[in-house]
């Protein structure tokens, strides 16, 4: 490498730090565009040029989910090789997935009927016209979907569920095969690892693609549709960050011991990506890495705590019903009592189990809840303006519930490296990596050049 090329001598930015920077000037943006409202911007740029790049970021990071997960949760079940082990662990993320889930909804609950959002609304210009319910599943129907009748087809659709009980099946039985299974397991080996290396490539380009998603948010949205539901945002944006920085915290500290500032630096990359996409699943790689690469989880944890998490732990969405559900009750002067609070917490946990983490799915679910607790479902359409804004924050504490329990099971198996937790430089990129990768590529196949005689 010539003199004065070398990057390892001057200060870059590191990713995440790109990233936020992107999101700021995104923000930025989206609102002066919203406050200019010219037609030509909002089609063209806003509706072509940015939703065009979004679209591409977040296809791109769903496109490595199921390889991803499929390839380190065959490498951690065989990694594991205790079955009896992968029973704790599976016992356990479900466990404290379902009790931070029904924690965050009921702290929700308290807090919005101690503010009382709602009461007085007017409901002048309001089209509460078009909304149609969903049907709840029964605890049965979202327990028997998890084994797939055709796995070709859960993989096509990304049934995560399904998906995760098929790999682990074809993990077991790799384990059962022993010596027969050696050169399966390494070639899944160099497939997760060569997924990180395409999650890397991906991840060079999210400053751009988080910019266009934030800007075109903003240009959309505005702020005016805050103004007649400004209640209700105030209450929920409470629950979920009260949530975010004190419940799972609190979860963190006395399961595990370990330090919450560190744990909140460490997971940042995670939660500026889950609040750039709203989906859970679309940041799955981006909490996998950051669970495994900064935070020492082993990789027979993370693979299966953090697509699990992602499709059943759905903290933000169950506060968003529960602040909702109160919200929605005063406006129509409805008293629901103690009782119908309790079906909220428990509806709201059910459906958490069975559905997608996609973005807008905590609508649907709202739906199922407001139709078991007797609430005209047509109110959804109040919170319906905002409904996109409040998804990025709440997809956000989605994605810190996984990694607070992925945190919490690998600790407890002895599966968390704490030289790698308290090291602030772990697997942080600063963007220059993969050209700097490069370079090195190019300088090891320089020397491996046969040289003539002298």
């Amino acid at each position: 490498m010539a003199p004065g090329n070398d990057k390892h001598g001057s200060t870059k930015l590191s990713l995440t730090a790109k990233v936020l920077i992107g999101m700021v000037l995104g923000l930025i943006v989206g609102i002066v565009f919203n406050s200019i409202d010219n037609s030509f911007i909002n089609e063209h740029i806003v509706g072509g040029l940015f939703a065009m790049v979004g679209k591409m970021f977040i296809n791109a990071l769903k496109m490595l989910v199921v390889p991803l997960v499929t390839f380190s949760l065959i490498c951690g079940v065989t990694g594991i090789g205790d079955i009896r082990m992968l029973g704790r662990v599976g016992g356990k993320a479900f466990g404290l997935y379902l009790l931070t889930t029904a924690v965050a909804i009921a702290v929700a609950i308290l807090l919005a009927t101690i503010i009382g959002p709602g009461s007085g609304f007017d409901m002048t210009g309001i089209d509460t016209s078009g909304i149609n319910a969903k049907e709840a599943p029964t605890v049965w129907d979202v327990f028997a979907n998890i084994v797939p009748t055709n796995p070709i087809n859960a993989f096509a659709n990304a049934e995560m569920l399904q998906i995760i009980f098929y790999v682990i099946l074809i993990g077991i039985a790799t384990l059962m095969l022993g010596e027969k299974s050696k050169s399966f397991v390494q070639a899944c080996e160099y497939m997760n690892e060569l997924m990180m290396k395409v999650v890397e490539i991906v991840m060079a380009f999210a400053p751009y693609g988080v910019f266009c998603l934030i800007a075109k948010t903003f240009s959309e949205q505005g702020i005016d549709l805050f103004l007649p539901v400004i209640a209700y945002v105030v209450t929920l944006v409470s629950a979920l960050l009260l949530h975010l920085f004190v419940t799972l915290m609190i979860f963190l500290k006395l399961l595990s011991g370990l330090n919450p500032l560190t744990f909140l630096k460490k997971i940042r990359p995670a939660q500026i990506f889950a609040f750039s996409t709203a989906s859970s699943n679309a940041t799955i790689p981006v909490t996998f890495q950051c669970t495994t690469e900064r935070m020492g989880v082993n990789n027979s944890v993370a693979s299966f705590t953090v697509p699990f998490g992602a499709t059943i732990n759905m903290d933000g969405t169950a506060i968003m019903q529960g602040v909702a559900t109160v919200f929605l009750a005063n406006v129509y002067g409805i008293s629901l009592g103690l009782g119908g609070y309790l079906t909220v917490i428990g509806m709201a946990v059910l459906a958490s189990i069975g559905t997608a983490g996609v973005p807008g799915v905590g609508l649907v679910m709202l739906t199922m809840v407001l139709g078991q607790v007797g609430l005209p479902i047509e109110g959804i359409a109040i919170v319906l303006g905002v409904d996109r804004l409040m998804d990025m924050i709440r997809t956000s504490v989605n994605v810190t519930g996984d990694a607070v329990v992925s945190a919490i099971v690998a600790n407890s198996e002895g599966k968390l490296d704490m030289a790698v937790f308290e090291d602030p430089e772990a697997g942080t990129m600063t963007g220059d990596d993969l050209e700097i990768s490069h370079e090195a590529e190019l300088e090891l196949a320089e020397a491996a050049r046969p040289k003539p005689d002298a």
